[in-house]
């Protein structure tokens, strides 16, 4: 038996009844060096477990004491002893692998529980939410998925993980991205400055994600020598995209001629992924976005998976989950007045 399993203590003898009374959960822990980071900076690990189960934690020496409904304190004991075995084996852990945890725990479907990852070289990024596990899943295993959602669920960043995991693998030999320069039309002549100036704006969000998977070394090199592309959607046409990992970003500002000519760009041993936020379109009044068209047409496609995100999703900061819900709420009552 471990030395960090929990005992879970009712007070009442085992006839209590679970369901309605009160557990005490004690959870030891073999090793002090390693509570500190456990219990995060004035314990505000257990903290952030006490706010999203509803249940009251505190550390007394080397064990942590849960106070609540049995099944949440269960949950709590399953969060602290995982975490606990990564920083036994020498991982960082933080709030938000507590958070994460706890949304895997929390629901069945769709991954049962189990929480996702991707490896790169600088480091292992880990599903924060249950759709985070099944949107990494697709990506192993299908050519062509679809990211949809509201921003801050993780989109781009998986996608670019997932892309340098596959390039250090040598399972692909190069990454393109790329972006609507800008909005819908592309207008790049009216920019000042050469194409790179003009473009790099747009497509910043790309290059932070890039330099967070990857050695900066590495990302200047590849970028360089045309190991990593990125750039505008309009450069893509008349392309051939083969033994690549592509991604297209806020694919909802593409037309629907745009969305047909991107995916028809996919060549052998090539990998794509389309990400965008349907609720923030910027294309002219009347216009089909391209990326619902494309979803709704291909849905039943072999080989294609399209993942939806929800404000329940969102791992930037409970702040911006918020923002997002109201937003949501905001236009469920234009719809329900229409």
């Amino acid at each position: 038996m471990p030395a960090f399993r929990g005992q879970p203590v009712t007070g009442q003898g085992r006839s209590a009844k679970p369901q309605t009374s009160n557990a005490r959960v004690v959870v030891p822990f073999e090793d002090n060096r390693h509570l500190t980071q456990l219990l995060g900076e004035f314990d505000s690990h257990l903290a952030l477990i006490e706010d999203r189960l509803g249940i009251e934690a505190h550390a007394h020496g080397n064990v942590i004491i849960l106070t609540g409904s049995e099944s949440q304190c269960g949950l709590a004991r399953q969060v602290l002893e995982d975490l606990y075995k990564r920083i036994s084996s020498g991982e960082t852990v933080g709030p938000g692998d507590f958070d994460g945890l706890i949304r895997h725990a929390r629901h069945e479907v769709p991954t049962d529980g189990v929480q996702a990852q991707i490896a790169t070289r600088r480091r292992v990024i880990k599903a924060r939410t249950p759709m985070q596990s099944a949107y990494m899943r697709a990506l192993h295993e299908k050519d062509l998925v679809f990211g949809v959602g509201p921003a801050g669920t993780g989109k781009t960043y998986i996608a670019v993980a997932m892309a340098a995991h596959c390039l250090e693998k040598g399972l692909v030999e190069r990454i393109i991205l790329s972006r609507p320069a800008v909005e819908a039309g592309e207008r790049l002549g009216f920019l000042p400055g050469d194409l790179k100036e003009k473009v790099d704006p747009y497509l910043r969000p790309l290059y932070d994600a890039l330099y967070d998977v990857l050695p900066p070394e590495k990302v200047d090199r590849d970028l360089e020598i045309g190991v990593i592309e990125i750039a505008p959607l309009a450069f893509m046409r008349g392309r051939t995209l083969a033994n690549a990992f592509v991604i297209l970003d806020e694919a909802q500002n593409t037309t629907s001629m745009q969305m047909k000519m991107f995916l028809t760009r996919l060549g052998e041993n090539a990998k794509m992924v389309v990400t965008g936020d349907p609720s923030q379109i910027d294309l002219p009044p009347g216009m089909t976005s391209g990326l619902e068209e494309a979803v709704g047409l291909l849905n039943d496609v072999h080989g294609v998976e399209a993942v939806r995100f929800t404000g329940s999703d969102v791992v930037r900061r409970e702040l911006v989950a918020r923002i997002v819900a109201a937003y949501d709420k905001a236009e469920e009552t234009k719809q329900i007045s229409r």
